[in-house]
């Protein structure tokens, strides 16, 4: 016991008493500064507790905290409650847990602030808040989830339906196709058929004018000769006739060159006659 009153003694002696009234008057600051919403001031009453008079207390680093989470610095607020989350203290761990877990809520980083509110309460099971906001985030992560999976399952959905759609009318192109190309060959095969069987009809036509031509042909060709040889037989030969006159046949042929000379001349004749004026005056007979 007389141990225990030398130890209180000499601790007392080595207490600087105006540090203490420093410690006191600075904390008694930030938390006015806190409780007026002037966050940046407290953070200065917080920093001078911490850096300038060596106050390590996790109650002044949580409020450094809470002021910085205040002010929407969420860098240094993130670096002060990560310090906090390995305090011997389970309240405090707690505490600082719970704001991680708020501040990667507002990130949007769900999966890491839920663990933060899970490790909130293994912590300190009488946390409510975190306990509340552990509830609430996973409900709304269910929630989420199922909402994606609805959705992915509608976007499936309308993008099967598309699909379908798109068959469809590439199918109905497609018929629609074969039934032109079917109907153009039907119509090509028809012009073909047409064609062969006008060009068959003209050749019909073509080969019965050469069979009737060859015809004629043959029917003029037996007359001609059948009249030659009628001439043969019912006239005289030349020769016996121009026996029978004592005419040779180069004195005929003289003869008959004469006549077609008087002829000639004759024609001409006639055709100068022919081409002077005709007098008006006279009668036509």
């Amino acid at each position: 016991m007389k141990f225990v009153l030398v130890y209180i003694v000499i601790l007392l002696f080595a207490v600087d008493p105006t540090k203490i009234g420093k410690v006191n008057t600075a904390k008694s600051a930030a938390r006015k500064a806190y409780a007026a919403g002037d966050y940046k001031k407290a953070v200065q009453h917080y920093r001078y507790l911490a850096d300038s008079l060596a106050v390590n207390e996790d109650e002044v680093m949580l409020n450094l905290g809470n002021a910085y989470f205040q002010l929407n610095d969420t860098t240094n607020a993130v670096s002060t409650y990560q310090s906090l989350t390995g305090s011997p203290k389970p309240q405090i761990r707690s505490k600082a847990q719970q704001q991680l877990g708020i501040l990667n809520h507002k990130q949007g980083k769900l999966e890491e602030a839920l663990n933060n509110f899970k490790q909130a309460i293994k912590a300190d099971a009488n946390n409510l808040d975190a306990r509340y906001n552990y509830e609430m985030l996973k409900k709304k992560m269910e929630e989420q989830k199922q909402k994606d999976q609805d959705q992915q399952n509608k976007d499936q959905q309308q993008e099967n339906k598309e699909q379908n759609k798109d068959q469809q009318n590439k199918d109905k192109q497609n018929k629609e196709q074969e039934k032109k190309d079917q109907e153009k060959k039907e119509q090509e095969q028809k012009e073909q058929q047409q064609k062969d069987q006008q060009e068959k009809e003209q050749q019909q036509k073509d080969q019965q004018q050469k069979e009737e031509k060859e015809k004629k042909d043959q029917e003029s060709k037996e007359q001609k000769q059948n009249e030659e040889q009628e001439k043969k037989e019912n006239s005289p030969q030349l020769s016996e006739k121009l026996e029978q006159m004592k005419i040779s046949e180069e004195k005929a042929k003289m003869i008959l060159d004469a006549m077609k000379n008087q002829e000639i001349q004759y024609l001409q004749q006639n055709k100068r006659k022919a081409t002077k004026p005709k007098d008006k005056s006279k009668p036509d007979w």
